[in-house]
């Protein structure tokens, strides 16, 4: 019985890290360039992400906990999420404001794409959790 609320929580935390971090990528972002100035935009984004991946953080990492014992493969999906979101917010975020901050074009784009990329693979390892608690 106890397996069976683990699941259950299990994939409802996961659906809230799916549905949050798609709302944030798709629908937030967008909105703060459609209706602010470049650079208010830029600064409430940059403000966005600290907070944006602690929730990523802790919600993986919950869910890997929560199914640790019972599912290896959404757990190891779980901590694949965390373990990155670490890393691109304690390294990946710095650069990309260094870049930013010195004028260093170049090297923004590269690193805001691979932040992109990373956060739709994030997206992407959510989903198919999903699925998986779910089939």
């Amino acid at each position: 019985m106890l397996e069976s609320y683990a699941k259950v929580a299990t994939l409802l935390l996961v659906a809230f890290l799916f549905g949050g971090m798609f709302l944030f990528s798709a629908g937030f972002a967008a909105l703060l360039f459609k209706y602010l100035p470049p650079k208010d935009a830029r600064m409430l984004i940059r403000n966005a992400f600290p907070p944006f991946y602690l929730f990523v953080i802790f919600s993986s990492g919950v869910a890997s906990l929560l199914s640790s014992q019972t599912d290896l493969f959404s757990a190891g999906c779980m901590a694949f999420v965390m373990m990155t979101a670490v890393a691109a917010r304690q390294l990946l975020m710095p650069a990309i404001n260094r870049a930013t901050d010195t004028g260093f074009r170049k090297r923004f784009a590269w690193l805001h794409g691979f932040s992109v990329v990373l956060t739709l693979i994030h997206i992407v390892v959510a989903g198919i959790v999903l699925v998986h608690i779910a089939s």
